[in-house]
């Protein structure tokens, strides 16, 4: 199925760069997963629209793969075409709005969240402070409407540029993407984020750096990041935090091969070395059994999931 596919992609987009049989656990924050037959790395929108397109109409299934930190893959991997978007990470934009003395900052899906931050801190420019530590793309983080600390991406996002179910490119202004707690219009529509407009307000270079500095502290002394984890596992119920439930519930430090309920933060599942992707799910199932049993409340997965059973 792999060269089948690669020859149809090279004869239509012959300057994406493919990788045959690539293993995605390379690609993820969690280290684990299985090969995809094919996996495209586009630099440019016209390269994306023109992947997109081909598979629809060629009927290759494909999934569109952000910078891989809000994910688990299954150790059997993906049967199609996987487009990574980390390449699409061109420059950085700042310009005027002309309203006030707001900043207009566009930069593509694949730019991480920390350099977007960094580069906005850098010119004196405030709003992004708190997605500095985040460890997603821009694209993900749109999709998600990633948050931390107060801030979240619906409150500085303008605009994104997507491609619809059509494969054509469409503008969707902050209003239309339906924003709410990890959600997005993106995630229902199937859309892909191309590129993004933020708005911020200048600020204090040193303050803003000072802010950046103390919220990334914050994470270190608090969060896991020693070890391989997709951030927070479970969203948080309302009213309710998914840490304390799980740690109420009896399972701080919980085990499924090397998968474990981090000892630090309870809300972080990692993978302490060797966990596959089949102990990091029984993991997650489990804990959602036992704090189900514990306090009656459900909870969900932040993570998205790729070749898994949805149920």
């Amino acid at each position: 199925m792999s060269h089948k596919i690669i020859n149809k992609i090279t004869a239509c987009v012959p300057s994406v760069k493919l990788f045959e049989n690539a293993v995605l656990s390379e690609y993820t924050s969690f280290k684990t997963g299985g090969p995809a037959d094919v996996l495209a790395r586009p630099t440019t929108i016209d390269e994306v629209q023109a992947l997109v397109k081909l598979a629809k109409s060629e009927k290759i299934p494909y999934y569109i793969l952000g910078n891989g930190t809000n994910m688990l893959v299954s150790d059997e991997g993906f049967r199609g075409l996987i487009i990574a978007l980390k390449d699409l990470n061109g420059d950085i934009i700042f310009s005027e709005t002309g309203e006030g003395d707001t900043v207009a900052v566009s930069a593509y899906a694949g730019c991480t969240l920390a350099r977007l931050a960094s580069e906005a801190a850098s010119k004196g420019y405030a709003g992004l402070e708190f997605a500095a530590g985040i460890p997603g793309s821009v694209g993900g983080a749109v999709v998600m409407n990633a948050g931390a600390y107060g801030g979240e991406i619906k409150d500085i996002l303008e605009f994104a540029d997507v491609l619809d179910e059509n494969g054509e490119i469409i503008r969707l202004d902050n209003k239309d993407l339906d924003f709410s707690y990890r959600h997005s219009i993106i995630q229902e529509k199937n859309y892909i984020v191309l590129s993004v407009s933020f708005i911020l307000k200048p600020g204090d270079e040193k303050t803003i750096k000072a802010e950046i500095k103390e919220l990334n502290e914050r994470r270190r002394e608090k969060q896991p990041l020693e070890y391989p984890s997709a951030g927070s596992t479970f969203k948080r119920p309302e009213g309710l935090f998914a840490g304390k439930l799980i740690e109420d519930s009896g399972l701080k430090g919980f085990s499924v091969g090397d998968a474990q309920v981090s000892e630090k933060h309870c809300g972080f599942v990692i993978n302490k070395g060797k966990a596959t992707s089949s102990d990091i799910y029984e993991l997650i199932s489990q804990v959602i059994e036992k704090v189900y049993d514990k306090t009656s409340v459900v909870l969900e997965p932040e993570i998205k999931l790729l070749g898994f059973d949805e149920d």
